[in-house]
């Protein structure tokens, strides 16, 4: 199977229509159709059901379009990291104000120009992942680690944010029965709790000094809150885990010496 088989055949299982998947791809319908039929042939295996109302995908179909977007975005992947090989930079991601304070030491250690991309929610692994950063900073359990390679940095404790007029405010610590009957935020991709929808942090914090929600964060980020901002430890809050992350297969001297800054930075 070559890889322009492969793209022909996720867009097909993703649109569930042989009209739709030839648009998408800039070409005629019939020689899709003809690649698709091949395919399967070589294979030995039906990919998809086909009537003449509707196409899905039979549970070989299913595995094979798991596998293959996996496929496609390694190859991707390789190819950016192989046009990028010859660059004096690495590009580092990470999100805002959740490096609890290492970043600015990481950089300073490290002592080479680093490129960095700050992301939004869950951007640092899919930027990893298809080649457009060599190292990320990931939370943990939060971000993605399938794949990657990482080194733990640091793991912390949570407080709750809150505007300074809120009931909490001022208290030494709060547990999460403290927080019942509050609107807590709800990320891309989790389940409604009927708070508010967040994109990102710097979206979270507005809303948290509007009184619309409370935020249970990281520590570390006590150092970033504005004035109008206040946090109270969680004595039995979820601690997450700050780590940089690389694709496993890296062999990069220069991504060597990154981490191995952090790492330092991270142990005092």
């Amino acid at each position: 199977m070559d890889s322009r088989e492969l793209r022909y055949f996720v867009a097909v299982a993703e649109e569930l229509n042989f009209g739709r998947a030839a648009t998408r791809l800039g070409i005629a319908q019939p020689p899709l159709s003809r690649t698709i039929q091949r395919l399967e042939r070589r294979m030995g295996v039906t990919l998809l059901a086909r009537t003449s109302r509707s196409v899905t995908l039979t549970d070989a179909g299913e595995v094979l379009l798991h596998e293959g977007r996996k496929a496609l975005t390694a190859l991707t992947a390789a190819e950016r990291r192989a046009q990028r090989a010859g660059s004096e930079h690495l590009v580092l991601a990470t999100k805002p104000n959740t490096d609890a304070g290492l970043l600015e030491k990481i950089l300073a250690k490290y002592g080479m120009e680093v490129d960095l991309h700050i992301c939004g929610i869950g951007e640092q692994s899919v930027m990893l992942r298809e080649g457009r950063a060599d190292a990320a900073l990931l939370r943990f359990p939060y971000d993605d680690s399938e794949g990657f390679a990482y080194e733990e940095l640091l793991t912390e404790g949570s407080v709750v944010v809150l505007p300074r007029t809120h009931r909490l405010a001022g208290r030494r610590a709060a547990t999460m029965a403290d927080l019942a009957g509050e609107q807590l935020p709800h990320w891309p991709g989790s389940p409604a709790n009927g708070g508010p929808l967040v994109q990102d942090s710097a979206q979270l914090l507005q809303l948290v000094a509007l009184g619309r929600t409370v935020a249970v964060m990281p520590a570390s980020t006590a150092q970033y809150l504005h004035s109008d901002l206040t946090c109270v430890p969680l004595t039995d809050g979820p601690t997450t885990t700050l780590a940089i992350a690389w694709p496993e297969d890296a062999r990069s001297r220069a991504l060597a010496a990154l981490v191995e800054a952090a790492a330092a930075c991270a142990a005092g």
